[in-house]
């Protein structure tokens, strides 16, 4: 077996690497699966990954979080479910902010290459967090560990999220099978 002339070394792929602040917003499908791929294709080539989960249920197991676990990903879903009509909108927030502590955790333990936050334009579009306290948060993680990738998903980006993003793709909807009466399908919806 030939010897390989190097070997991968974290601290070099942070030297030479700037951290993006990538948004994945707008109407259309996939922004969490795009999420998924881009991981996917990080921890291929040796990336530390975590993905928080702001609004789907911790309660609930989904296909994601399988794949994930066979490529070291670490995954934690801390969500209540959905949360359009929502009953208890105190507890909505409480959940936010403890996600959003979760959030704060793992970009200051120097442990990840890239993060993703699933669903947090979610939580700052519906007003659950100020955006402004969070893109603070992104500069000075930023300003400290310029290799960090982090990327956020949800509908409805605000304007100042998508002014701070290095990297912004809107998911635009032309058509979906859920108009024509097909409900959500396991391996392709979960």
């Amino acid at each position: 077996m030939k010897e390989k002339k190097y070997k991968w070394r974290r601290e070099d792929y942070q030297e030479q690497t700037r951290g993006l602040l990538m948004v994945h917003t707008g109407n259309g499908k996939g922004k969490t699966t795009c999420a998924l791929g881009l991981m996917m294709r990080a921890a291929g080539r040796g990336l530390k990954c975590c993905m928080i989960q702001f609004m789907k249920s911790r309660h609930d197991r989904y296909g994601e979080h399988e794949s994930a676990e066979k490529l070291g990903i670490e995954v934690h879903t801390m969500g209540d479910g959905f949360t359009w009509d929502t009953k208890n909108p105190e507890q909505d927030r409480q959940t936010a902010r403890e996600t959003w502590a979760l959030c704060v955790e793992k970009m200051r333990s120097r442990d990840y290459d890239l993060l993703v936050f699933d669903e947090l334009v979610y939580v700052l579009s519906y007003q659950m967090l100020p955006t402004e306290e969070v893109l603070e948060e992104f500069r000075a993680i930023r300003a400290d560990q310029p290799a960090l990738h982090i990327v956020v998903t949800g509908r409805d980006a605000p304007p100042a999220l998508i002014a701070a993003a290095d990297l912004v793709t809107e998911m635009t909807e032309i058509k979906h099978p859920y108009n024509a009466g097909i409900r959500a399908q396991q391996g392709i919806e979960f």
